[in-house]
């Protein structure tokens, strides 16, 4: 923005482009309302009609209890915008300011948020993935037609990938009493985002109900019948498993191919932000007009040692959306850092798991209260003597208490507040998949309530 504009006249006359029309882009949208911006704001996205909710997609769709259309997002004040959807933005010129449309239409901008998010993984064979029955989950579209295939009773579902998504597909397929395989790389569902004990605890939960869970093995192939449709998926182990219905959960691929010659530091993680969601440059330069907030952010979080941290968590969608929204339309004095405790939650299999802070920041765990047979239960991870997650099982009333003892860097194990504490209870190796990169110790804590005082003090290291 010229040193020419006033930040008043700026909030009064300014441009603001908002390139990702979801969750993320209209929160920031109703904030930049909210914090005084009358300026022009033009929203851009690459799908048609109004921003929805992802998460019910893979939950409440697939059983049915909501239709896809019922997903849309509430909005919570109007944002008086101009609306360019149905196409995607195809580049991101800084040295004019402009957005370029894949129709060949710019659109001109003083500051851009970019809140593009994720695309599904497909399958990597293209013949195989367009065969009848293979689907991905992640728009509208897509879990219409997978609900429309559970629907129609099929004779066996193969779910290819045992994260989040997969393992709540795989629950509501035996809610509604269909066959399903699981087929997973790593040795245990959800291992990669919780580590082996948790892991574990979902293997068992996945088998009780029926599962077919196969771990430690890929899937090499989809065939197909004479008529296009799949009939039959062979592993690497050499066995095989009939299947009419495949659903591709292998993960998300972040919006940032449009990006790739905009001289912005964007890599497969994301693009790379401070803790106030502004961009950085190809040299590592942050940026002044440009803010990154949602999926599609790479942001370092000062808990977690300015570690790069990128989440696909709807809480963190809203939250970055409310910090880049503010710190575009204010002073350099009065901007928020995001400071933020992750949280997240998934429904499988009847049971609520919740997790607080960043699980795979963590060297052991601890089951710090309750039962895992009776899968009502919360544990703790630690890294180097202090607290950075927790994870619960039918149990989230108590992560609270753990989100402060993350914040305040308090020692791992921790004291139980319960007397449901297991009388056995020892910190074990967490166990992840692949290499764990980290170094030292927390040296700072999080102090202040509201986003105006949220800040990090630092302290001595526990050891």
């Amino acid at each position: 923005m010229s040193s020419a504009h006033t930040l008043q006249g700026f909030k009064r006359d300014g441009r603001i482009a908002i390139v990702g029309a979801s969750l993320a882009g209209l929160r920031a949208a109703e904030a930049l309302r909210g914090e005084g911006f009358t300026g022009s704001l033009t929203m851009i996205g690459d799908e048609l009609g109004e921003p929805y909710d992802r998460p019910p997609l893979s939950k409440q769709v697939l059983t049915g209890w909501v239709p896809t259309d019922g997903t849309t997002l509430p909005q919570r004040r109007d944002i008086d915008a101009q609306w360019l959807l149905g196409v995607p933005a195809s580049g991101l010129d800084l040295a004019t300011n402009h957005v370029h449309l894949a129709d060949g239409n710019d659109v001109a901008f003083d500051r851009v948020l970019i809140s593009t998010g994720v695309r599904a993984r497909p399958w990597p064979v293209e013949a195989e993935a367009s065969l009848h029955g293979v689907f991905v989950v992640r728009t509208r579209g897509d879990a219409e037609g997978l609900q429309q295939a559970l629907a129609a009773g099929p004779s066996r579902v193969l779910i290819i990938g045992a994260g989040f998504t997969g393992s709540e597909i795989a629950s509501i397929c035996r809610e509604r009493d269909i066959s399903v395989t699981v087929a997973e790389l790593g040795p245990a569902p959800l291992v990669g985002a919780l580590g082996a004990v948790i892991g574990g605890v979902a293997a068992d939960m996945q088998r009780a109900h029926g599962v077919d869970l196969r771990c430690g093995v890929k899937v090499t192939r989809l065939e197909g019948d004479a008529q296009g449709r799949l009939c039959r998926a062979h592993f690497s182990d050499g066995s095989t498993v009939d299947a009419d219905v495949a659903v591709v959960a292998l993960g998300g691929i972040r919006n940032t191919d449009w990006l790739q010659d905009s001289g912005l530091a964007v890599g497969v993680w994301g693009i790379a932000c401070d803790s106030g969601c502004r961009a950085f440059d190809f040299n590592g330069l942050v940026t002044d007009d440009v803010f990154v907030a949602g999926d599609v952010a790479r942001c370092p979080h000062p808990v977690y040692e300015y570690r790069f941290i990128s989440l696909e968590h709807w809480a963190n969608a809203v939250e970055q959306a409310d910090i880049a929204a503010h710190n575009m339309v204010n002073a350099q004095a009065d901007r928020w850092p995001h400071l933020a405790i992750p949280a997240f939650w998934s429904i499988q299999f009847g049971v609520n798991i919740k997790s607080v802070g960043v699980p795979t920041f963590a060297d052991e765990v601890v089951v710090t209260q309750g039962s895992v047979p009776d899968r009502r239960f919360v544990a703790a991870y630690g890294y180097q003597g202090r607290v950075t997650a927790a994870v619960s099982f039918n149990n989230a009333k108590w992560l609270d208490h753990y989100r402060k003892l993350i914040e305040t860097a308090a020692p791992f194990p921790p004291p139980c507040p319960t007397p449901d504490r297991p009388v056995d209870a020892k910190p074990v190796p967490v166990d992840f998949p692949g290499p764990l990169l980290l170094s030292q110790g927390a040296t700072v804590v999080v102090t202040g309530h509201d986003p105006s005082e949220r800040r990090v003090t630092a302290v001595r290291i526990h050891r």
